[in-house]
């Protein structure tokens, strides 16, 4: 319900003020749909200047004799200093939005109302109590999956469904929905995208990935439209409308269920029909003996695998396969972190469910008094649980890291000598693999575990780097591609000191002559920060950098999962959404939000309910891609509804709304903007973000027009169906009965 404080006024559009704050709003979601860097040019004496008072402060630690640094004061042409020093800016989604609203208060275009309203909240939308209650839940379902549980049901599903492809499929869909439902799309893709990743990598006869990680995508953004809990724009919208969550399940759980149930076929045997996609039997590499039985390692612990997890995030050889293939087929699972955050979430849940049920509509109640104890007592558990375990987690952490660095100071003097050959351990290990698949695939027992291998071993070995087409004919062969990221994260690793924090600040550029300088001095790319101060200055030379970084390693040891946890925690959103609110409402208060709300109601009364469910929908997913993501998609639609409701509450149109098309609306918008979140750009929403940047870590190169070619007939089959039996369930449960009584003029 809207309050009467609902500004309806559209005459202020002709201001000039408000015609800057429309052009400012559009400009915004443009960047946040295709963000880019601002290059900054800083003069190499001022920049050294500083580099240097910061250095006797001892803030950072001197950089001036390593080789990135170098690098980009000389010039790659004439190998001279540069005069200039160039930093880029980044404008994305969380630089965008703050600089529009800082720009807007500049020019007086908007005020204290504007930010007020934006933050503390009005007509029923409250932002801080919603990005409250978002993160604290967000810490314990995040936790869950930092126990490795989400990663253990997927291998159990992996062991149910054996060699047989399309029954496999059908298992990790159903789990990926279950899953997303209950703890929301986040800790499904964070843990679900990785282990189908690595699924694929190990399988010889699936060609491409591309069928199941769109599907999980799919999956993991329909079920969470679920439960008002799951995702933030349903928060939003709940509250927006004064929704009970009881009540917003009971009517989204149909349409979502009969979605799920209907785009699986749809998926199976139309959109990903190739059977180098869906296989008919999957082929996958037999994991050895050895290292079956080794103990796995928690893998929140830094260096907890030694030169492994370098290996497998840089090299694209044998031994990584057999990386890939540990790490679904031995996961880690801590079982009593895994059992106390599922009773933990669970009681959340249903207290939360309990209070908004009983609460009565005259008193105000804040859902995140609820989450906040309980991400409290979560994080409480993981705290004492790494204090406890905290010798064993060092020395796990040392023992790594020793590992790791006998193993760069070996390819630094294979290097030297010009030797690329893998070591012999690799090799024999990687033998007795091969050996034993051949041996489980040809044996009499094949049909009892998944272990099954290619007979062709030439082609079960191939490396596993995938690069997917622009064009949609297919992936370009398994060979290796040069991997542009990983040149990206080594330059990004060792940039100087006076670089400013990634995406909210200032980041400088690496050059290639980095690399080549590091190559001829026969350097390891991936050199410490610790070493490098150690290096430079001497092992007694501390500053402020080298004691935080040294305070993050020994919380990262200590506390391997909070670390983890609060790493993924989407501290994004929360400037973002705030900044998105605060622009939203300066669209209220210049007279937009009533000017689409009046083109709205001319809509609904044209074309009736089946309209506004269709029409609603459309705008749903449509804005998700191009009005600030699914979250401000929500927030937008939600004012919009709001003035609409407040046109005919104020006797401003003489035909009523019908609680069949109000209820439509509402309902239609949360399957749109839940949806949207997998259509056409990665930006329509923070989880397509996410998902992407998981995708790549793991050489997974997905571009943009493949990403809309593949989702476009998935969101259609799923929009469909989904509207389709909404326009059922509100001529069932909704009667055409005045939502609002109408004064008389």
């Amino acid at each position: 319900m809207a309050d009467e404080g609902v500004d309806i006024t559209t005459s202020r559009i002709r201001e000039w003020k408000s015609i800057v704050t429309l052009i400012v709003f559009v400009l915004t979601n443009c960047i946040v749909l295709c963000p880019f860097p601002v290059p900054i040019y800083v003069p190499r004496t001022w920049a050294d200047k500083v580099h240097d008072l910061l250095v006797k402060w001892r803030i950072i630690v001197s950089r001036h004799d390593h080789p990135t640094h170098v690098a980009r004061r000389t010039s790659r042409l004439t190998g001279l200093p540069r005069r200039f020093i160039r930093y880029n800016f980044p404008m994305n989604f969380i630089t965008a939005p703050l600089i529009a609203d800082l720009f807007l208060l500049a020019v007086g275009a908007i005020g204290r109302r504007e930010v007020k309203e934006g933050t503390i909240g009005s007509d029923n939308i409250k932002p801080y109590d919603i990005m409250i209650f978002f993160i604290t839940l967000a810490y314990i379902a995040i936790s869950i999956d930092a126990s490795g549980l989400i990663r253990y049901l997927a291998f159990k599903v992996l062991q149910w469904g054996g060699r047989v492809g399309h029954r496999l499929f059908f298992y990790l869909y159903a789990l990926w929905a279950v899953l997303s439902a209950a703890v929301g799309n986040d800790p499904v893709i964070l843990s679900g995208t990785a282990f189908l990743a690595y699924m694929t990598r190990v399988s010889s006869n699936i060609v491409h990935p591309r069928a199941w990680i769109h599907s999980q995508f799919a999956l993991a953004n329909i079920g969470s439209a679920i439960l008002v809990t799951s995702n933030p724009t349903n928060l939003v919208l709940a509250g927006a409308f004064e929704i009970k969550f009881v009540e917003y399940t009971a009517y989204m759980i149909v349409p979502v269920a009969l979605t799920v149930i209907v785009l699986f076929p749809f998926l199976l045997y139309i959109v990903f029909q190739d059977e180098a996609l869906i296989p008919q039997s999957i082929k996958m590499h037999d994991l050895p003996e050895e290292a079956r039985a080794r103990k796995p390692v928690n893998p929140n612990i830094p260096n907890a695998r030694g030169a492994a997890d370098e290996d497998q995030n840089t090299d694209d050889n044998d031994q990584t396969k057999l990386l890939s293939l540990e790490e679904i087929m031995n996961p880690f699972l801590d079982k009593g972190g895994a059992a106390f955050g599922g009773i933990i979430m669970a009681a959340t849940l249903a207290t939360v469910l309990g209070i908004n049920a009983s609460a009565s509509d005259d008193k105000e109640h804040f859902v995140f008094y609820v989450t906040l104890p309980a991400a409290f007592v979560m994080f409480s558990w993981d705290m004492v649980f790494g204090w406890i375990h905290r010798h064993e987690t060092r020395e796990i952490a040392a023992r790594g890291r020793q590992e790791l660095e006998e193993a760069r100071r070996e390819k630094a003097a294979r290097r030297e000598r010009g030797d690329q050959t893998p070591g012999h351990a690799e090799n024999s290990l990687l033998a007795g693999a091969v050996q034993n698949a051949e041996e489980s695939h040809n044996g009499p027992d094949k049909a009892t575990e998944l272990k099954t291998l290619t007979p062709n071993a030439t082609n079960s070995l191939s490396p596993p780097t995938l690069v997917i087409s622009e064009d949609g004919d297919g992936p370009i062969n398994r060979e290796k591609v040069p991997d542009e990221s990983q040149d990206h994260d080594r330059s990004t690793r060792d940039r100087t000191d006076t670089d400013l924090p990634r995406n909210t600040n200032m980041e400088a550029t690496s050059t290639d002559s980095a690399e080549q300088t590091r190559e001829k001095q026969g350097m390891s790319t991936h050199v410490g920060s610790d070493a490098m101060a150690t290096r430079e200055d001497g092992p007694q030379r501390t500053s402020i950098d080298s004691l935080l970084r040294r305070g993050h390693r020994w919380a990262q040891e200590t506390f391997p999962t909070p670390v983890a946890v609060l790493t993924h925690l989407p501290f994004a959103l929360v400037p973002f959404a705030f900044a998105m609110f605060v622009l939203v409402q300066a669209l209220v208060t210049k007279g937009w939000v009533p000017v689409f709300a009046h083109g709205w109601d001319h809509w609904v009364e044209k074309t009736g309910t089946v309209g506004a469910i269709g029409g609603m929908g459309f705008l749903g997913v449509i804005l998700s891609n191009f009005a600030g993501t699914n979250i401000g998609t929500t927030i937008l639609l939600s004012r919009v509804i709001q003035a609409w409701v407040e046109i005919h509450r104020s006797g401003n149109n003489n035909s009523p709304i019908t609680e069949r098309n109000f209820w439509a609306t509402v309902y239609s918008m949360a399957i749109g903007v839940n949806y949207g979140a997998f259509s056409i750009a990665f930006s329509a929403s923070l989880a397509g973000l996410l998902w992407r940047d998981i995708l790549e870590r793991k050489h997974i190169t997905i571009r943009a027009l493949e990403f809309a070619r593949v989702n476009l007939p998935i969101i259609a089959i799923s929009m469909t169906v989904g509207c389709v039996v909404l326009i059922g369930e509100v001529y069932i449960m909704y009667s055409d009965k005045k939502y609002y009584v109408v004064p008389e003029l």
